[in-house]
C-alpha cells in the first residue's frame, strides 16, 4: 500500500468535550467517544457551572452509550470501559464564565482534539462571540471537530454507526492546505471506511490551485474541483451537492484555537455548514505530523 505506515499510529491521545448537557451536545458527544475509541485515547466531559448544584448522573452516560452501540454488555461495570482501551475523566468546574474555565482547563491539560456543539440558530457560535480571557499558548493550538446542533454527523448518537463516505477539503495557498488532506485521510482510514471520495475544492483560478501530495487510501477516490465565487457561499453549495459528511479545513490564528476561527473562512462555514467541519490549525504538532505524512517518500 501506498499509504504512510504512520496511519497505524494514533495521534490523538487526549481528547477534550465540554458539554452543558443540553440536547444540542449530544451528537458531539457521540463523535466525541468515537474519536476515543478510534485512537484509544483518554475522553476528558468538562461541564461548567455557576455552582456545585449539577448532579453527576446530568453527564453524558459513557457506558450507556456503549451499551447502546453494543461494545458494552448491558449492566457493565466501569471497569469494562477501560478494557476497550480508552479512559473516561469527568469534570465539574464551578465558574461565572465558562469560556475562562474552559481555556484555562486547555492551557494546563494537553490536549489533541476539541470536540464542540455549535448552535447556528443563534447567528453565531457563542463561545466565539465572547472574548477569551486566558488565551491558549502558541504551542497548545489543537484541531476541533464542531458539530453543529440539529445535525446527526457521522456518528449516529443512537447506535454509533459511522456513516462517513463523502469528506469536502477546501484549499488555498494560504494557509497550507496538506494536514487538512492527510487528516482526512487518517478519518477514514481509523474509522475503517471501506469506500469514500475526498473532494478538495479550490475556489479561485486554476493556477491558483496548491500543489499537493494525494494519499492513495484503498477504497477511496480523489476528486479535484475548481470553482469560481464566494468562497463561503461555494463550499456551503459544494457541501450540499456533494453531500458531504465532514468538512476538512485548515486554519490559521495568532493564539488560540478561538483566534485560528473568528473572522475567518472557517467560521462564517460553520454559520451554514449542514455537516461536522474539522479545523486543524496550520500551525502546531499536530499539523507538522499530518504534513509529514504527506511529503512524497523515495
Amino acid at each position: 500500500m501506498s499509504f504512510p505506515d504512520s496511519l497505524h499510529i494514533p495521534i490523538l491521545r487526549n481528547i477534550f468535550h465540554p458539554s452543558d448537557f443540553t440536547e444540542a451536545s449530544e451528537g458531539a458527544f457521540a463523535h466525541a467517544l468515537r474519536a476515543a475509541l478510534m485512537a484509544q485515547a483518554n475522553l476528558t466531559i468538562l461541564h461548567v457551572s455557576s455552582d456545585r448544584d449539577t448532579d453527576w448522573m446530568e453527564f453524558p452516560g459513557v457506558r450507556a452509550a456503549l451499551e447502546r452501540w453494543g461494545l458494552l454488555p448491558m449492566n457493565s461495570q466501569r471497569s469494562d470501559v477501560a478494557k476497550l482501551g480508552i479512559h473516561v475523566k469527568k469534570v465539574q468546574a464551578v465558574h461565572q464564565d465558562p469560556i475562562e474555565s474552559i481555556t484555562s482547563y486547555l492551557a494546563e491539560h494537553a490536549t489533541d482534539l476539541i470536540v464542540l456543539a455549535t448552535d447556528q440558530s443563534k447567528g453565531c457560535l457563542p463561545w466565539l462571540s465572547k472574548s477569551v480571557a486566558v488565551p491558549v499558548a502558541l504551542e497548545s493550538r489543537q484541531m476541533t471537530l464542531f458539530v453543529p446542533k440539529g445535525v446527526a454527523g457521522f456518528v449516529s448518537s443512537h447506535d454509533g454507526f459511522i456513516s462517513l463516505t463523502n469528506i469536502l477539503i477546501p484549499v488555498a495557498s494560504t494557509p497550507p492546505a496538506q494536514a487538512a488532506l492527510q487528516a482526512a485521510v487518517r478519518m477514514a482510514y481509523r474509522l475503517n471506511r471501506p469506500v469514500g471520495v475526498f473532494t478538495v475544492l479550490h475556489v479561485g483560478e486554476e493556477g491558483d490551485m496548491p500543489d499537493l501530495h494525494y494519499s492513495e487510501l484503498p477504497g477511496w477516490q480523489w476528486n479535484k474541483v475548481i470553482k469560481q465565487g464566494d468562497v463561503v457561499d461555494v463550499i456551503c453549495e459544494t457541501t450540499e451537492e456533494i453531500k458531504a459528511d465532514l468538512i476538512v479545513m485548515t486554519t490559521e490564528g495568532r493564539h488560540s484555537f478561538l483566534d485560528a476561527l473568528r473572522g475567518s473562512h472557517s467560521e462564517r462555514v460553520l454559520h451554514k455548514a449542514p455537516c461536522p467541519l474539522l479545523a486543524i490549525p496550520a500551525s502546531g504538532f499536530i499539523a507538522s505530523v499530518l504534513e509529514s505524512e504527506g511529503r512524497p517518500t523515495s
